[in-house]
């Protein structure tokens, strides 16, 4: 069995940094792992790329043949690479060993992992070539200031969570660059009864049942809590 793990998140929230530290942690122990570049639009990389989806297609010969948006290109991109995973992806999965650990550092458009069934079916099928398969997801925790920047970034993630159906890692990354830790640190494993309430000052009276309503589902699925990542302190 080989194992295989998804680096998602929104753009910007340091997925290719997490890649590489990841990488040089791995190195620094012992251990090997191979990191797959899955975002047609990258172009520098800190880590060596085992393998590269700008060898099926890049977002830029889309762009410009087809005469797409970048989103728009990089949801052909990604659909061509559904389209191509018996092919190219199966070749690329023949170079590993059993046991190897690949990670793919995804693209940052919110569609691909939220609700355009992409990842699902790529995800689906590393588990028909018998990949053990899991999910890191990203946020940037200079994001969370406030408890509606909260709620969406519970939203996107428990999004995410349910489209994939992996088990599923949520961090809060660029911690490094967090000035006053202490109210990030509210938002790691918040209780409902505090965030309604703040939630209740920060919006209009009429949206008092639809923040209720969001509240209590992030509460009732009970999944959705981050680990704050500071690459300045590495533990093992």
């Amino acid at each position: 069995m080989g194992y295989a793990q998804l680096v998602i998140g929104p753009a910007g929230s340091g997925k290719s940094t997490y890649c590489s530290s990841l990488y040089q942690h791995c190195e620094s122990v012992g251990r090997q792992i191979h990191i797959v570049n899955l975002d047609p639009a990258a172009e520098n990389f800190d880590y060596p790329v085992a393998a590269d989806i700008r060898e099926l297609i890049s977002l830029e010969d889309v762009m410009e043949e087809l005469g797409l948006g970048p989103n728009g290109g990089l949801i052909y991109c990604m659909e061509h690479l559904e389209d191509n995973l018996d092919d190219w992806l199966t070749e690329e999965l023949d170079n590993y060993l059993d046991d190897d650990y690949l990670v793919f550092d995804c693209p940052g458009q919110i569609e691909i992992f939220s609700h355009v069934p992409v990842l699902k079916n790529f995800v689906e099928h590393l588990q028909r070539k018998n990949f053990n398969v899991c999910s890191v997801y990203l946020l940037d925790s200079q994001f969370i200031t406030d408890v509606t920047k909260f709620i969406s970034g519970c939203m996107s993630s428990l999004s995410a969570m349910v489209q994939l159906e992996l088990p599923h890692v949520n961090i809060l990354s660029k911690m490094d660059l967090v000035t006053n830790k202490r109210e990030i640190e509210n938002y790691l494993d918040p209780l409902p009864e505090t965030l309604l309430p703040e939630l209740n000052q920060r919006m209009a009276p009429q949206f008092e049942k639809l923040n209720k309503s969001l509240i209590e589902l992030v509460n009732q699925y009970s999944m959705v809590t981050f680990l704050p990542l500071d690459l300045r302190k590495e533990r093992r």
